[in-house]
């Protein structure tokens, strides 16, 4: 009864917010509604482990509490972080399924984009060698323009884009993506960005270095907090916080011991968001610095993410953008996992081992941490052996985790990105929702899984398109891509029996 409750109030929560509130933030819509269900999420898992029967007990109530305070407000700066002003930029982009989707990074603006006296210049801007032009529809934030390719995308894209800029210089914005029947068209939408920056002598400041500074000193107290919590026994639980206060006061010392963690696991999240932020640089795609999300319980932060404020110029774009994330917080994560395994401790395998108990680990739920545990411990680990995490491990093990969970492939994630640059945006919603399903299977195996694969199937399919959405990647980053999706799989696939036999773990 309280799985079916959990379903229906979050499908209706993610509902609301979708509706409500998706269109005025560019925060994305997963993390809102992950925010405003921690609380019934953390109550369903005590009751999962206790039972319906069994009355909460007083801290799981002082935690209820905290929680009910702070995450309304956490949500209004998530919420305020991602909103745009309503004379920001706009666009209004179709998407393969229908001309008159909503571009993530856009909201209406009523205006007719062009003036009918203005379609000769229009259609003397597609050379028939290029793009024959069959027809124009007109919409209230778009043209779109429908004929047959007779060129290469890219070219097509290229000398169409610098007709229209000759012809109307910066009005509008030039997309090009793939129909249903697979024929490219394209679409004007008006530039209000530029007329914003034409009408206003105080151009928007994108970096806020006093805000992202703020958030990161934040987040390092909290996963501090929780690292020494975690390695202090005696120190009292965040829902006793006048005692925890006092005991910090008197001996700010009793923090040290959460230090390793806290640098471990901000260093990775850091490097992930600042491979995203140079590669949105590099491409000259306006975006924020990384901004940190402190809590302070469970991880002591939700991660850390940048907002891209204009739109990714093509696919290639798309691609760099979304993977070197992903890979820099690899490079990072394993020389910490690595440490952080040898110099932590052996136990025995007992009824209390799993997978996200790092007092009892067992290596062999995921192929690469069986690898680089037996990497890092040697003959130390056994087929009877856990290990019992040290705090620079956990922050690895967190960093493999963020890893695998970013390039899952779909939507909005570094995965859903990496698969639309590769494959088109029609053929990853197809293999999104193929891998939300796989991912589903493998949590009736791996019930640590269930909760991952209940907010994959929350996250909308549908992946914002790139202004030349339909030039293709090189065959160099098509292997890069599909050797991420391997490096997903051996993260999140357990370690067969025939290779731990080999291993002797």
């Amino acid at each position: 009864m309280t799985f079916w409750f959990l379903l229906v109030l979050g499908l209706v929560t993610y509902l609301m917010v979708q509706r409500i509130v998706a269109h005025n933030t560019r925060t994305p819509v997963w993390l809102l509604w992950l925010v405003l269900m921690t609380p019934a999420l953390v109550w369903t898992v005590w009751v999962a482990i206790y039972g319906e029967k069994q009355p909460p007990s007083r801290p799981l109530i002082l935690l209820m509490l905290w929680l009910i305070v702070i995450c309304p407000p956490l949500f209004w700066l998530l919420f305020r972080l991602g909103r745009y002003s309503s004379k920001e930029f706009q666009t209004e982009l179709p998407a393969p399924e229908s001309p008159s989707a909503n571009h993530p990074t856009a909201e209406p603006v009523p205006v007719h984009p062009i003036e009918p006296t203005e379609e000769t210049q229009l259609r003397n801007c597609f050379p028939w060698s290029v793009y024959y032009i069959q027809n124009i529809e007109y919409r209230p934030q778009a043209v779109i323009c429908r004929g047959q390719l007779r060129t290469t995308a890219n070219n097509a894209y290229q000398q169409i884009k610098a007709n229209i800029e000759a012809q109307f210089g910066d009005r509008f914005l030039l997309i090009f993506q793939e129909g249903n029947n697979n024929k490219p068209f394209f679409v004007l939408v008006p530039n209000t960005q530029a007329a914003k920056q034409a009408n206003t002598s105080n151009p928007e400041q994108l970096t806020r270095p006093g805000l992202a500074l703020l958030l990161l000193v934040a987040t390092l107290i909290t996963t501090t907090l929780v690292g020494a919590q975690n390695a202090v026994a005696t120190l009292p639980p965040i829902w006793k916080l006048p005692s925890l206060a006092q005991t910090i006061l008197s001996n700010p010392a009793v923090l040290l011991p959460g230090l390793p963690y806290a640098l471990g696991l901000m260093t990775i999240l850091g490097i992930h968001e600042l491979g995203h932020y140079l590669t949105a640089r590099f491409y000259k795609i306006r975006s924020t610095l990384p901004y940190f999300i402190p809590m302070p319980f469970f991880l002591g932060t939700f991660g850390a993410f940048i907002q891209m404020r204009s739109p990714i110029p093509n696919r290639k774009a798309l691609f760099d953008v979304s993977i070197m994330g992903p890979i820099a917080g690899f490079i990072a994560t394993l020389p910490v996992i690595i440490w952080g395994l040898a110099h932590s401790d052996i136990v025995p395998l007992n009824e209390k081992t799993g997978l996200l108990n790092p007092e009892a680990l067992n290596p062999k739920y995921s192929i690469l941490l069986a690898l680089l545990s037996k990497l890092a411990l040697g003959g130390a680990l056994t087929p009877k052996s856990a290990i019992d995490l040290h705090p620079v491990a956990v922050a690895g093990f967190l960093g493999l985790i963020v890893t695998a969970l970013n390039l899952m492939p779909v939507g909005q994630l570094d995965g859903g990105h990496i698969v639309h640059a590769m494959f088109g945006q029609r053929t990853a919603m197809v293999i999104g929702q193929i891998a939300r399903l796989l991912l589903l299977l493998l949590s009736l195996i791996q019930a640590e899984f269930f909760l991952w694969a209940m907010i994959l199937l929350f996250i909308p399919l549908i992946d914002e398109p790139a202004l030349n959405d339909v030039t293709e990647l090189d065959n160099k980053r098509d292997v890069l891509g599909l050797l991420m999706m391997a490096l997903l799989l051996i993260i999140v696939l357990p370690l067969p029996q025939a290779i731990a036999n080999w291993l002797q773990i």
